[in-house]
């Protein structure tokens, strides 16, 4: 198909084991007006490319250590065909043959420029993994759309509202391939999909929510790998947001005890608590102390500048 109106653009490295899943997944969506599938892969060594080769998907190979979560999605985007630009991270698992298309229907308001998808455990996923996921606001089962037309300035709400409403995921979005272009993803370490929700936003666009479009995405952390995840996230908002996620000791005490006791309603529910009970006291630990340690600018330092000077560049 030479001007399908959907592509699929996935960023893959050492994938295959993913790639093994979501393919197959890919070649069964049914979307208006076709879809086609492009990747980059950043030098896997683990036969990814030649999986995508066998599927027929068209990729380029980069060096590992030139891979940018902004810049690789601008590349491909820029060699995509499609009308609407579909950003999957490779160990995100659509759910149905119907997923683009339920993505997809967001466009049909103009004014919407870029959409995301819901994001639920697996069912293979422990207890602890699956109750992360669900306590995110991607699990939410209801539609939202949003702009400023109400708001005003984006910079000019309170910090911890604005971080919620410039929320955008590229573990399963989608984006107008024009505004794109004219709006880009920063070149920044991380960070660049709430970037470009920012600059969309203030350039007039609305983002949406489709709650009805699911993949299955999880990360399994340990009290060490939750701990640098969360530090890095407390650092991101406390640089950018001047938002702290655990601003003192007493916040992280309770965000501590709170944790212990969700998990324990959420074990109890699945008759589950015996050992994940033993598992969640580290678990949260490291989220918890991740959280603190980030919001007081410990540690080494998490590098916000560039997504700062875009976001700055978003106000103007």
């Amino acid at each position: 198909m030479s001007h399908p109106k959907v592509s699929v653009l996935l960023p893959v490295y050492n994938g295959r084991h993913h790639l093994e899943r979501l393919l197959p997944r890919l070649e069964a969506q049914v979307v208006d007006g076709g879809h086609e599938v492009l990747a980059t892969d950043s030098s896997s060594t683990d036969g990814s490319a030649e999986l995508l080769a066998r599927y027929g998907v068209p990729f380029e190979t980069i060096p590992q250590a030139e891979f940018r979560h902004g810049r690789t999605r601008n590349e491909l985007a820029s060699r995509a065909a499609g009308e609407l630009v579909v950003f999957l991270s490779q160990d995100a698992l659509p759910e149905g043959p119907d997923f683009l298309a339920k993505l997809t229907e967001a466009f049909d308001d103009e004014r919407v420029a870029g959409a995301f998808g819901r994001i639920l455990p697996s069912p293979e996923d422990d207890p602890l993994t699956a109750r992360t996921v669900l306590r995110q606001p991607e699990a939410s089962g209801e539609d939202q759309t949003r702009d400023l037309d109400k708001t005003g300035p984006i910079w000019e709400l309170p910090p911890a509202e604005r971080a919620r409403w410039l929320h955008f995921n590229n573990v399963a979005s989608a984006i107008r391939r024009d505004v794109l272009s004219e709006l880009p993803f920063p070149d920044v370490p991380f960070g660049e999909d709430f970037a470009w929700a920012a600059r969309a936003l203030s350039s007039g666009h609305r983002i949406r929510f489709a709650a009805a479009a699911v993949v299955h995405h999880a990360h399994s952390y340990n009290a060490k790998t939750a701990f640098e995840r969360n530090r890095v996230d407390a650092a991101f908002h406390r640089q950018l947001h001047d938002y702290l996620v655990r601003p003192h000791l007493a916040s992280a005490l309770r965000g501590y005890l709170y944790e212990l006791r969700e998990d324990w309603r959420f074990l109890g529910d699945r008759g589950q608590r015996w050992p994940w009970i033993f598992r969640s006291l580290l678990l949260r630990a490291g989220q918890i102390l991740g959280q603190y340690w980030g919001s007081q600018g410990w540690g080494s330092e998490v590098d916000c500048r560039p997504l700062m000077d875009t976001a700055a560049d978003s106000r103007n």
